[in-house]
């Protein structure tokens, strides 16, 4: 996975629901670090997982190396700096632990923010984490000034709609409000993903993609169709053909069928080394939550090793 997305991995409670247990993972070059990962179980409140867990909240970990993050000399060894836990909740029961794992590129910078709305405190969301890559400092002190209402920005507009919003143009869009700072360091598409939590706090992930070392080849949102009976692509982006088919003229999954209908059927991530469409590229979908019920897949493709 050359890209500023290094790994991701999947956690699911054991049968009893007393710890987590590795469920798959993609680590591309990072091999000994995936050794090391599949060996392991966190209880809740352990690591980095069980700490998502614990906090019902999603937890970015700037800092692995001195932390409570258990891995910290693999994930050094495989260029590894910075990783955020998703935790899926279903009605308030957590699903799984989504981690995803992210390095500078020496090719370009990345970025990942995460926001937050504390409604007993503000109307707005606030910046509570961030990786920003070399050459970000700018964007980063931008963001940590920002205060977004409802429905403005890349996570306004995520949070307004509990939907995930993709800008393929951040430069050019009027809707997301730090086009110049991120056209100077190369970030030029954003994808904002609403994160499951338990309570009434609202959080959002943004993934900022750079050029040269784009967050994912391919991205895509599933949602049901107009009759129900299953999925259809709500949107679509690929590096190498940009804007894809959607919509009602678009392409079709069943509920139930692959990784994405899984996905959709359970509210647990599923991650494919192979594609279902494209035995090329390695897939992760993620379900996005609202009301406590599954209503959209995000997919990302990544080149297959």
């Amino acid at each position: 996975m050359n890209s500023f997305i290094k790994a991701c991995e999947v956690w699911t409670p054991s049968d009893d629901r007393s710890m987590l247990e590795f469920s798959n993972g993609l680590f591309g070059q990072a091999t000994a670090f995936a050794a090391v990962s599949r060996a392991m179980c966190f209880g809740r409140g352990e690591g980095l997982p069980g700490r998502a867990w614990d906090q019902g909240r999603p937890i970015v970990l700037n800092q692995l190396s001195g932390s409570y993050f258990r891995r910290a000399a693999a994930a050094a060894a495989a260029d590894i700096r910075c990783a955020v836990a998703m935790p899926i909740f279903l009605r308030d029961e957590l699903s799984a632990v989504l981690v995803l794992f992210c390095g500078d590129s020496a090719k370009g910078a990345g970025a990942l923010e995460l926001w937050h709305n504390d409604p007993r405190v503000s109307t707005d969301m606030t910046l509570v984490a961030g990786h920003f890559g070399a050459g970000g400092d700018a964007l980063e002190a931008l963001s940590r000034d920002a205060y977004l209402p409802r429905g403005t920005g890349l996570a306004g507009l995520a949070w307004q709609r509990s939907a995930a919003v993709l800008i393929d143009d951040l430069g050019q869009s009027p809707l997301f409000l730090r086009g110049d700072s991120t056209e100077k360091i190369g970030i030029k598409r954003g994808l904002a993903i609403p994160c499951s939590a338990t309570g009434h706090d609202h959080y959002c992930l943004n993934l900022l993609s750079a050029t040269a070392a784009p967050i994912a080849e391919r991205i895509e949102s599933w949602i049901r169709n107009p009759d129900g009976t299953g999925l259809l692509r709500r949107f679509g982006f690929s590096e190498a053909a940009g804007a894809l088919v959607s919509g009602v003229d678009g392409p079709t999954v069943a509920i139930g069928q692959g990784s994405i209908g899984a996905t959709f059927e359970s509210g647990i991530p599923q991650i494919a080394e192979h594609a279902d469409d494209d035995p090329a590229a390695s897939l992760l979908a993620i379900p996005v939550i609202a009301e406590g019920s599954v209503s959209e897949v995000v997919t990302l493709y990544f080149p297959a090793e």
